[in-house]
């Protein structure tokens, strides 16, 4: 268990894909990887919902794990999922096959492990199971993906992973300060780290314990969420939080295609707003407008703050 996060802001990854959306733009991946992390990232969390990871196949997924953590060059960690299947041997097929890559975290899908229907226990039978097939060095976490239900990880459960030690990550979707402030008390002392990944609970989360941000609004405001988590006693702080929280409501407006209308548009990357989840030409120019208005109002704030970045 040589694992080691960082907290900060660790940004869900997007998939370029080419414009006749068959393929995966894997130089655009690198070129994005590079962003990420020139935007101060302090890790990379690939081939999750944001990759569209439901919608790649085995190979894709694989691939694109790779590529990142070619990118990256060991300048930050690179977690992987790819965790989408329903079946147990499925799952097993894809985990090892990501896990050969050496990732810096493999992180399994809370919803894949039970039923909507079926009890934390025997979530946790089949977790238990899943860590007993993968190599017993190899750095764990938990992601409580929304798709295609969400499965909040119990308290028993998520403190028998801390204990286990063989978890270190957990992308936090509960959106509730006081199951944040619980969680970060639980992971207390352990190897396990909680990083939140909604913007209004963020700073008193971060104030109360939790590592850091994991959230889709790093492909928006990369720099600012980084600045955040390493200023929580500043006073500017509740100043930023107040602006990142409101435009946080965005990512309502038509993600992924905003994102990567954004990051082109007005970061110059290469990349098309092609996605799989989403038609790109529902992007409607009042939503275009609003990424505009998003990028000004947030340069506006952060001179008004006074914040260097």
């Amino acid at each position: 268990m040589t694992a080691s996060f960082k907290g900060g802001a660790w940004p869900v990854m997007l998939t370029p894909f080419r414009a006749d959306n068959k393929d995966v733009d894997y130089e655009a991946l690198t070129e994005l990887t590079n962003w990420y992390i020139d935007n101060g990232c302090s890790g990379l969390f690939s081939d999750c919902q944001s990759s569209e990871m439901f919608f790649l196949s085995l190979e894709e997924r694989a691939k694109i794990a790779k590529t990142v953590i070619e990118a990256a060059r060991g300048r930050v960690s690179v977690i992987v999922s790819g965790h989408i299947s329903d079946g147990f041997s499925a799952q097993k097929e894809e985990l090892l096959k990501i896990a050969a890559l050496h990732p810096d975290a493999l992180i399994f899908i809370t919803n894949r492990f039970a039923r909507a229907s079926e009890s934390d226990e025997v979530w946790l039978e089949n977790l238990k199971r899943m860590v007993k097939e993968l190599p017993a060095d190899l750095p764990l976490g938990l992601y409580e993906c929304p798709y295609p239900y969400k499965r909040l990880v119990s308290d028993e459960a998520l403190r028998w992973c801390a204990d286990s030690g063989h978890f270190h990550f957990l992308k936090d979707t509960c959106c509730d300060l006081e199951t944040l402030k619980r969680r970060a008390q639980i992971a207390k002392g352990s190897n396990l780290k909680i990083y939140n990944a909604n913007t209004s609970t963020l700073l008193p989360s971060l104030k109360a314990g939790c590592a850091g941000f994991c959230g889709v609004m790093a492909s928006f405001q990369m720099k600012l969420y980084a600045w955040l988590c390493a200023h929580t006693d500043d006073a500017r702080a509740p100043g930023l939080a107040d602006l990142l929280t409101i435009t946080s409501l965005i990512e309502r407006q038509w993600y992924p295609v905003n994102a990567k209308y954004y990051l082109h548009h007005f970061e110059g990357l290469k990349l098309s707003e092609v996605t799989r989840t989403r038609d790109e030409h529902g992007l409607t120019p009042t939503f275009r407008d609003e990424v505009r208005a998003l990028r000004d109002l947030t340069a506006m704030t952060v001179k008004s703050l006074g914040i260097e970045l």
